[in-house]
């Protein structure tokens, strides 16, 4: 039987005041409509889960445990109808989307076995100190649309297990896998604890300034970040913001090309370069460069593009019109500034489709290479000096991610600790966990996720002193 899509709110599966068409990206094409919600819907989701917040703050830790690894379970039981839809209203290949959905479950289960227990800080003659966490209250989650799955489960992990309600806002161009999560959630948590309400971009604003509202955690672009974050000053609400990168690859001169080229492909061009940390500008030593990008090149001329439940398909296309229209402009930028190699516009009836595009003889400066293009069009950038390209990938102002390549370790050891990012992989990319901080630096994030440094961020530090 197909999980439901309809609105998540006090427990209640509902219908909204509208409808949202959701896009089949392959296609351009609507290929279902899901509800979407009123303000007043909203409204009755931050009251529902407001009044089901104490109950289960004050609910033993091992039932939310046992809660929220039946959720996981749920996921797993119901992954091939979500890995299917996810592709439907994404794009991504059904791989891809199969991998999306095991990596929510892997979440969820980090999460239904995390803790933050009590920190004695003192105990002697005189004071016992003891630092507890406590839940906020309400927190509401604000996806985006590159792993719609994935970051819902893991704003939804730690929010539940620090005692927090929570509603689930996603993006209205992938709302339909957040419903049918919604639905799961309905049979395993009380009413009000969990809720799901879609819009069309029209009610993020309620949520951020809510005085019933305790935190939001966003992750979207700097732009709207920067609003979000302007949004909840006016409650001093807590925020997580998780926000856009250009993140910088740096390939030295001693590199193996043909063993590193696979591996920084797939860190460029993973969902169609639709990742916030994918590799978005790649700087490579002189002295390799021209073999490099043959190699990149090469890379590419392999990709298969297509509807990502067919077979073979190994790229799908960008997840929505807009992002399309960027994407053509860049196009247009990169054959302006650089040389394209390999790529461009897949003519095709409908569907938001761009070959995997490798752009050389491009320099700092251009459009392409200083902001974040969130497309498979990757510019690979020349230097020759160590001191000048550390300054030329730090100039950036955002600091999300970036990597070093080398063959030897100390030397890019010595290289990483010089970038401006919140995380530095050597010789990889992409990788990321629960266990994990992930964190963003500049106008690339405000907050932590993941690991016991961001379970913390769902809750209110408590200390309690003891006078003896």
């Amino acid at each position: 039987m197909a999980l439901p899509t309809k609105l998540l709110i006090n427990g209640q599966l509902l219908d909204g005041c509208g409808l949202l068409s959701v896009v089949d990206p392959s296609t351009g094409e609507p290929f279902v409509e899901v509800p979407r919600a009123s303000q007043a819907q909203m409204e009755a989701a931050i009251a529902a889960a407001r009044a089901a917040q104490l109950a289960w703050g004050a609910t033993p830790l091992f039932t939310r445990r046992e809660r929220l690894a039946r959720f996981a379970d749920a996921v797993a039981q119901n992954a091939d109808e979500l890995a299917r839809t996810l592709v439907m209203e994404q794009g991504k290949p059904l791989d891809q989307a199969h991998a999306e959905i095991s990596y929510a479950e892997f979440f969820l289960r980090h999460f239904a076995t995390a803790d933050l227990p009590v920190e004695i800080v003192q105990d002697d003659e005189a004071l016992r100190v003891e630092v507890h966490h406590r839940p906020l209250g309400v927190v509401a989650g604000i996806t985006p649309w590159n792993f719609p799955v994935l970051i819902a489960a893991y704003k939804l992990g730690p929010s539940l297990m620090l005692g927090n309600s929570f509603i689930l806002k996603p993006a209205p161009t992938t709302p339909v896998t957040s419903l049918m999560l919604g639905a799961l959630a309905r049979d395993i948590f009380p009413p009000g604890v969990v809720n799901v309400v879609t819009d069309a971009n029209d009610l993020g604003a309620l949520l951020t300034t809510h005085p019933g509202v305790a935190k939001i955690s966003f992750t979207g672009s700097t732009p709207t970040g920067r609003k979000v974050m302007a949004s909840a000053a006016s409650t001093l609400k807590r925020i997580t913001l998780e926000l856009g990168g250009n993140d910088a690859a740096i390939v030295l001169d001693d590199v193996d090309v043909a063993a590193v080229a696979p591996k920084i492909f797939a860190g460029a061009f993973l969902n169609a370069g639709q990742v916030c940390i994918a590799i978005k500008r790649l700087y490579v030593h002189d002295r390799v460069y021209d073999a490099l990008c043959g190699a990149l090149a090469a890379q590419a001329e392999t990709a298969v593009l297509g509807n990502g439940l067919d077979a073979g398909t190994s790229m799908g296309p960008l997840q929505n019109a807009a992002q399309y229209a960027k994407a053509q402009h860049l196009l247009d930028v990169a054959a302006n500034d650089g040389t394209i190699v390999v790529g461009g516009i897949e003519a095709r009836n409908g569907g938001y489709f761009v070959r995997p595009t490798i752009v050389r003889d491009i320099a700092d400066g251009s459009e392409l290479v200083d902001e974040e293009q969130f497309a498979p069009i990757l510019p690979i950038v020349r230097f020759d000096d160590i001191d000048d390209v550390v300054r030329r990938a730090n100039a950036s102002p955002y600091g999300l991610g970036g990597s070093v390549w080398s063959g030897d370790v100390d030397r890019a050891y010595e290289l990483a600790q010089r970038i401006e990012s919140g995380t530095v992989w050597i010789n990889h990319h992409l990788h990321f966990g629960p266990h994990i901080p992930f964190a963003g630096a500049k106008q690339s994030g405000y907050g932590v996720e993941f690991s016991e440094v961001g379970l913390a961020e769902f809750g209110q530090t408590h200390v309690i002193s003891i006078a003896k």
